[in-house]
């Protein structure tokens, strides 16, 4: 990561749900940031030079066995620092204050009111009302020394806290959240009116950056490699590294007989004649769908597709001269979670990816997106001039059609599985819908039910129309698509595509469902 930029903020991470939430909205105003674990040493932070510190929410409370602490001595480094929710309490906890356990918790709406119109509540009003989120059990009852109230709550006597001369603030809501509904103006004036901060973060400097630091690390004479897939991270972290190397990037397109209709044509069309990229496009879909030969279960899929492509990707890499370097489309997300206070989530699927490669093939790796929130990927490419249609193309799974063709994987299958696809894209960029749903597709399912097609009895497979909203697919909800247009995705995938007699829609919500059905 670009440690050490001038207009650093540093966030601390207690174990809060929001964590990554109170990231993007730094991001949103134009303000680069970083997340640590709360354990980070004061000797990197001074390091790192942040130009504020932001200390999350947690589950925790300051004086439970093992409740996630830190040095005292991070609130003498001379830099702002904002403390939300567990992280006003334990400041108030370690700057000499007073925190015990409510007699009631407060979860959900509050209002909070404005006493005083200073540091962070520097753009409101004396008086001013605010619709904010709450979420804590434990509450601040005795104010630090040095410490005066910003706002009150009607349980709540220090929902907002301030140390005006130390610039140490501290609030017992949760201003990223959406229903905190001044929560940017509140998190602005932190930014921009108490650290000094100005809005530079944005996708033309970070292009312009990296293009520097990828010269930089990958030398005058290496070559690199990246796998390309078509997908947005990848399309964007190929076309980043293009500008910095030129010809030294040689970008491998592996065809597994898996992909949508038309996509192999449309990524050589794109990154091969239009972007001019050194592209390698191996046709290994008889090689997958051989491997994958009597194989349904889906985690088995994902394993035996990860295996074949690094075999396969490792077969073209060794023949590019002065091969040093691996291009990763790794994003912040990732970053964040393998460095949170709670840990790496749950599993629920394995993916595949090219992430075994650098051990066996001793490559250096180049992760261009790594500071990256998906959307700012998208702005960055954007930037770039890579057309809206492939930024927005809606996600696609990395074993691809492999998990949509539920029970065994022929090429008859598979073929019929696109073919409904197809036509359920065009049924909703028809509608113009495709641009307002996060995710849209089709699954094969391996049931088989009677139907009637003129005077003939048919006996043919199901397929079920997925679609939904979400904003990062960690929850979603499913698509109100009106019923004219699945009549007509339904009528036509009937009528075309031989070997299907029934469409149905998938009306499940994540959670309890997933979003792809393996």
């Amino acid at each position: 990561m670009l440690t050490g930029r001038r207009d650093l903020v540093l966030i601390l991470d207690f174990g809060s749900q929001y964590t990554q939430l109170i990231a993007r909205r730094i991001r949103e105003a134009s303000v680069y940031c970083e997340v640590y674990r709360y354990d980070l040493p004061i000797e990197r932070i001074r390091e790192i030079a942040p130009r504020g510190v932001i200390l999350s929410g947690g589950p925790s409370s300051v004086y439970g066995e093992g409740a996630p602490h830190i040095s005292a001595e991070l609130f003498s480094i001379g830099v702002p620092i904002l403390g939300i929710c567990y992280g006003m309490q334990l400041l108030s906890h370690l700057l000499g204050g007073k925190v015990e356990r409510g007699a009631e918790g407060e979860y959900g709406p509050a209002l909070v009111r404005a006493t005083r119109a200073a540091g962070v509540f520097g753009r409101f009003k004396d008086g001013d009302v605010l619709d904010v989120w709450m979420s804590h059990g434990d509450k601040v009852t005795g104010l630090p020394p040095g410490f005066s109230t910003l706002g009150t709550t009607d349980t709540t006597p220090f929902a907002a806290i301030a140390d005006d001369e130390r610039h140490i603030y501290g609030l017992q809501f949760h201003p990223e959240v959406a229903h905190t509904r001044r929560g940017k103006e509140l998190l602005e004036a932190f930014l921009f009116d108490v650290c000094g901060l100005e809005p530079t973060w944005t996708p033309a400097s970070f292009v312009e950056a990296s293009v520097e630091a990828i010269r930089k690390k990958v030398g005058p004479d290496a070559s690199a490699v990246c796998g390309l897939s078509g997908g947005v991270d990848s399309s964007v972290a190929a076309i980043l590294c293009h500008r910095a190397l030129g010809d030294r990037l040689v970008c491998i397109f592996v065809d597994n007989g898996l992909l949508r209709k038309g996509e192999a044509e449309q990524v050589v069309k794109m990154f091969g004649d239009h972007y001019h990229l050194r592209l390698v496009h191996v046709q290994a879909q008889k090689r997958f769908l051989d491997a994958l030969s009597g194989v349904t279960d889906p985690e088995q899929k994902r394993k035996t597709i990860g295996r074949v492509f690094i075999e396969v990707f490792e077969e073209e890499a060794k023949k590019i001269e002065d091969c040093r370097f691996l291009v990763q489309g790794t994003l912040y997300p990732d970053v964040i979670e393998s460095v949170s206070a709670k840990g790496p989530s749950a599993v629920i699927k394995s993916h595949h990816n090219v992430g075994g490669l650098p051990e066996r093939m001793k490559l250096g790796l180049v992760e261009p997106l790594r500071e990256l929130f998906k959307d700012e990927v998208r702005a960055v490419g954007a930037t770039m001039g890579i057309p809206h249609h492939l930024l927005w193309r809606h996600p696609f799974p990395g074993p691809g059609l492999a998990v949509r063709c539920l029970g065994p994987l022929t090429e008859e299958r598979l073929n019929v599985l696109r073919e409904a696809d197809a036509i359920f894209e065009e049924e909703i960029r028809e509608a113009g819908l495709y641009d307002k749903i996060w995710q849209s597709f089709c699954v094969l399912l391996p049931v088989r039910t009677v139907g009637v097609m003129g005077d003939e009895r048919t006996y043919d497979e199901v397929i079920a129309l997925r679609a939904v909203d979400s904003k990062d697919g960690m929850t979603a909800d499913w698509s109100r698509i009106p019923h004219e247009v699945l009549a007509r995705a339904s009528a036509r995938i009937i009528n075309e595509v031989r070997g299907v007699n029934r469409v149905v829609y998938d009306v499940s919500s994540k959670p309890p469902a997933t979003i792809e059905w393996e």
